[in-house]
């Protein structure tokens, strides 16, 4: 169970609990199954995200499980409206990710690294040489690596992915005597495969 407050906190939840659904109706010996999320009577500002418990330790997956596991999250999902994005605003850790709904994938991936760039100033302040970087990726480097990928044919199909997988949301379940790999807090969006050579970002 997770408890979080103010409206950041209510929108944190929900996002969880509609990512780990996407993801549970996918693969869903991947996902601890998701119950429900919902405020507190006593305390309005209040929320709460519960979720099946399993009882996990943090202790690192067998690569090639866990690895093919994710990549049938990525390979067998399929977007409601066949575009990049989600239905409901995903959070890396408190800061909320672009999710809005896009055609291609250079523009969504664009969208979002200035969504994330306009944070970093937003907290920080102007940089110089972040303002010099940022023109540099924007202008050339997202066109170079991404454009390629829609171009002559080639198609990127949306798919779901962990939008902040990192090692405290690996964990290995106690019940199945280590042979189950499971992702937890999983803050998904709606992201990219490449459809022919399964290249996943």
């Amino acid at each position: 169970m997770k408890v979080l407050s103010k409206e950041c906190g209510r929108n944190m939840v929900m996002a969880e609990f509609e990512s780990m659904r996407a993801a549970h109706d996918v693969v869903p010996e991947f996902v601890p199954t998701p119950i429900a999320w919902g405020a507190y009577t006593s305390l309005s500002d209040t929320c709460f995200f519960l979720c099946e418990f399993r009882e996990m330790i943090e202790d690192m997956p067998e690569p090639h499980k866990f690895a093919a596991l994710l990549s049938t999250l990525h390979q067998k999902s399929v977007s409601p409206t066949g575009k990049f994005g989600f239905h409901v605003t995903t959070y890396a850790g408190n800061l909320p990710q672009f999710v809005e709904w896009e055609d291609s994938w250079e523009k969504f991936f664009t969208k979002s690294m200035r969504q994330a760039l306009d944070f970093e100033i937003e907290r920080k302040g102007p940089s110089e040489e972040l303002e010099v970087l940022s023109q540099a990726l924007f202008e050339r480097v997202i066109p170079r690596l991404l454009r390629p990928l829609e171009s002559d044919g080639r198609t990127v199909k949306p798919s779901l992915v962990h939008g902040d997988l990192w090692v405290l949301d690996v964990m290995r379940d106690l019940v199945q005597r280590y042979g189950q790999d499971c992702m937890s807090d999983d803050q998904t969006q709606v992201s990219k495969q490449v459809e022919s050579s399964n290249l996943i970002s």
